[in-house]
């Protein structure tokens, strides 16, 4: 067996593990089942990459997540390793002959989406690929106590019967105890094996704002606070207006949510990473699998429904381990509308009824028929066209996938795929007569393997790389061999679709699983309620209490939340606080100084709170902090 570090080292480039990977990674080598807590940016792929690329065979991905699916495949390849991905919108030929590539080739990762486990298709090649380990992403998923149960993910213990002897890693970011224990209970293992590293971010701030103006409040934390930057926001529309207003301010911004194409989501992504755009204003559709270490600050515009979705969200800021932001703005009247917003997000049997009889006159699908195609679907088409309430469509939807009825995913991705439909003579005559689009019809043939028996998904970019040539224009000479009946060319398809699990059914013979659904908003009942405690805890630490809801109960006061920078200026008087400030501004007002030679008038307890005075003004931007330590006057 390699060594997991000359591994890590040669397709990572790191020379050591982040704290717990390597404990993680030698418990999935001694074949033990594994349940992995690692906060967002920890490192959690690297915890299934490591140890199959260390064993013989391949590594079995489970994840919900195309986009996140796509850009780890796409990851390890740029890497020279062999990894497909099989999900929802790939049909039952395209399926296969991934499932073909994957058994004959070299192949050490093959990502699944959940819903395709079971399908007689993947269970006919399951006995020939040569499982190594069972990799689960976003176990959460597999709870129903968890905030975004998915009922597919309970069938993965089935598939534990076929693989009998493999070990499976689960990973999670966020997971009460509660959860946590139900997962390894799902998931079959022999005993609780978990891992899980401490929520402590000490270079992280956490604050809460009680706000009339939100935008102005925006405006002036990211006038103070420099560095790359994202505003989570709850509706697509208050994405675009915020960034329209923060432009207006001289404050280069973007906006970003699932509603986009594929490509105005890469562009705008790719934008951010670059530094070109500073902030990137969004819903929760952007950040999952996004590594970039610099952001110095997260604020979230609305409050979300529960803690997981705001530690994960807010967790994105300072993961280079430098002194970064995470505010949360809010206002009397969201916490209300939030209080009430179980009664939206679970819809009556009667208005759950409504909606699935509207999608399917809509998608046109005959009563007894259906099961196993996919529908492409416009949501804001069909609401207008069935005058529909929006949300109510979009609850009643989900809630028609709790009863794997059917699934509704708004980013699938399906990549671009061609197919030469001429014969070899006509195309020798054909390169002779259109010299110019030679080069592309030899990359094809190069790069593509049985391209004239068959449909290969193609890169456009990467194909646009070789021959050094813009995307555009390597699309536009598809499109020309497209016209030219040289070649079948599908571009990339992003458009949302819905795949029907059942049948259509008549509405008076849906049934629905009133018990479940009763106890799903129970459950959110209780996460909206610790969410509007954290919000409105003046206090106690908000890093603990972070901490404690995930079930690591041992933190200290971070020193840095708003709550402990107040705690902390409660021990000194308004007289004492304003004496040390004027000191500290007056050394400030001629230079910048670090802060050992900033304190050294102070001595004893002095110095302890010439700390705290320093630290309030930190969090106040009234003092900047560089990288090397430096502090000077705003």
């Amino acid at each position: 067996m390699t060594s997991i570090h000359s591994i890590l080292k040669q397709y990572w480039g790191h020379d050591q593990f982040r704290p717990m990977q390597e404990s993680i990674i030698e418990s999935v080598l001694s074949g033990k089942d594994t349940l992995a807590l690692l906060p967002t940016g920890g490192g959690k792929s690297i915890c299934f990459q490591v140890p199959a690329m260390a064993t013989e065979g391949l590594c079995l991905v489970i994840s919900p997540l195309i986009a996140l699916m796509k850009d780890q495949v796409e990851n390890l390849r740029k890497k020279g390793i062999t990894a497909f991905a099989i999900y929802s919108g790939l049909n039952r030929r395209e399926v296969i002959n991934i499932l073909k590539l994957a058994t004959n080739s070299n192949c050490k990762f093959l990502y699944v989406s959940p819903e395709r486990l079971e399908t007689n298709l993947f269970k006919e090649y399951l006995p020939a690929l040569d499982i190594n380990l069972i990799a689960v992403d976003e176990a959460h998923c597999i709870s129903q106590w968890g905030y975004d149960f998915r009922p597919p993910y309970l069938r993965i213990a089935a598939l534990r019967e076929e693989l009998r002897g493999i070990p499976v890693l689960a990973l999670t970011a966020s997971a009460t105890p509660a959860v946590q224990k139900d997962i390894c209970e799902k998931l079959a293992f022999k005993t609780e094996n978990i891992f899980r590293r401490s929520f402590e971010r000490p270079n992280l701030s956490y604050s809460v704002f009680t706000v009339d103006s939100k935008i102005n409040k925006i405006t002036d934390i990211l006038q103070k606070v420099p560095g790359s930057s994202i505003v989570y926001c709850k509706s697509r529309r208050r994405t675009k207006e915020i960034s329209d207003l923060l432009n207006l301010q001289g404050i280069k911004a973007d906006f970003y949510h699932a509603g986009l194409t594929q490509e105005q989501r890469s562009s705008k992504q790719e934008n951010w990473i670059r530094n070109t755009i500073r902030t990137i204003v969004c819903t929760n559709a952007f950040g999952m699998g996004i590594d970039k270490p610099d952001v110095r600050l997260v604020i979230h515009a609305d409050v979300p429904d529960c803690l997981e979705n705001y530690y994960q969200e807010a967790g994105r800021a300072g993961r280079d381990e430098k002194k970064s932001y995470a505010v949360l703005l809010y206002t009397d009247k969201e916490l209300e509308e939030l209080k009430a917003l179980p009664d939206t997000r679970f819809p009556t049997v009667e208005n759950i009824r409504l909606v699935y009889q509207s999608l399917m006159n809509y998608l046109q699908v005959p009563a007894g028929s259906g099961a196993g195609s996919y529908y492409d679907f416009d949501m804001t088409d069909f609401v207008n066209k069935f005058r529909l309430d929006a949300q109510l469509a979009m609850f009643g939807i989900k809630a028609l996938e709790q009863e794997e009825l059917l699934s509704f995913n708004e980013q699938i991705f399906l990549p671009a795929k061609l197919q030469f439909v001429t014969g070899k003579n006509y195309l020798y005559e054909f390169e002779t007569s259109y010299p110019d689009l030679e080069p592309l019809i030899k990359n094809l043939l190069r790069n593509y393997e049985g391209v004239f028996d068959q449909h290969a998904f193609i890169h456009e970019r990467s194909i646009a790389s070789a021959l050094r040539q813009d995307e555009a224009t390597v699309i536009r000479d598809l499109k020309r061999l497209h016209a030219a009946t040289i070649i079948e060319y599908i571009p990339q398809k992003d458009t949302p679709q819905v795949f029907l699990i059942m049948n259509r059914v008549k509405m008076e013979d849906l049934r629905i699983d009133v018990l479940s659904i009763e106890k799903r908003k129970k459950q959110f009942i209780d996460r909206i309620d610790t969410m509007i405690r954290f919000v409105l805890e003046k206090k106690q630490c908000r890093s603990q209490v972070i901490a404690a809801y995930f079930g690591d109960e041992g933190l200290k006061p971070c020193g840095v939340c708003d709550n402990c920078l107040n705690q902390q200026n409660k021990g000194l008087s308004t007289e004492e606080f304003e004496k040390i400030q004027t000191v500290l501004m007056q050394a400030l007002q001629e230079r910048s100084i670090s802060a050992t030679e900033l304190l050294q008038p102070f001595t004893g307890t002095k110095k302890e709170k010439a700390w705290r005075v320093l630290e309030f003004l930190q969090a106040e931007n009234r003092v900047n902090v560089d990288e090397r330590g430096i502090i000077s006057r705003k």
